[in-house]
């Protein structure tokens, strides 16, 4: 994985009164576990709320990082190649911000080089990011846009995001299957229907469909 410098706060974090502390973060989770119904004091629980607290830090990461930083490298020879790059089937993993219920899907993600190039795990990082926060799947698709989009300045630039939310799936309606998707596209992509149908069939074909 490559090093990436880790940011103190995002402008989301920063409007927050105060960040609790780690022994808060802990007690918190006794709390939840006593209102669920069970014993924050069971044996088999008793170490929950520390192994709670390490699994947060890691699963919302994406707070404390940059994706700017990510895509800071690029490069500027691509061997006179000018057609499409395609990187398909990037997994993810998130939460929505309504419940904090699982999200899980992939991203495709199609680009035609300007005078740039990143390496092609950048944008695996780049999704890992945005993922990695409270989220909705259509912020997440803009967002992922209008990192990659500042940092390459592509001609075009296509995202299609496939996800299952565990709160449409595992409560509420729980319509088990149900999957949602999002796409942007951006210069010959948007312009061009023609393109648009190019990358969907790109991503359908190696999907079997």
């Amino acid at each position: 994985m490559d090093a990436v410098t880790r940011k103190p706060e995002t402008p989301e974090a920063a409007a927050a009164v105060r960040r609790p502390t780690r022994a808060e973060v802990e007690q918190a989770v006794r709390v939840l576990i006593a209102w669920i119904g069970d014993n924050p004091d069971r044996a088999g629980v008793r170490d929950t709320p520390k192994r709670v607290a390490a699994a947060l830090e890691e699963l919302y990461e994406g707070y404390r990082l940059d994706p700017a930083e990510v895509l800071g490298r690029t490069f500027e020879e691509d061997g006179g190649y000018d057609d499409m790059v395609l990187v398909r089937d990037i997994p993810f993993y998130s939460h929505c911000e309504h419940h904090m219920m699982p999200v899980t899907g992939r991203a495709h993600i199609a680009y035609y080089p300007s005078d740039k190039v990143a390496g092609l795990s950048k944008f695996a990082r780049v999704v890992d990011i945005f993922a990695r926060r409270l989220q909705t799947q259509e912020r997440m698709t803009a967002e992922v846009v209008g990192a990659i989009d500042d940092a390459l300045h592509p001609r075009g630039l296509a995202i299609m995001v496939e996800a299952e939310h565990h709160c449409v799936t595992r409560r509420g309606t729980r319509a088990h299957g149900a999957r949602t998707t999002t796409t942007q596209f951006t210069g010959v992509f948007r312009d061009d229907p023609a393109e648009q149908m190019r990358f969907m069939t790109l991503v359908r074909g190696g999907q079997g469909a």
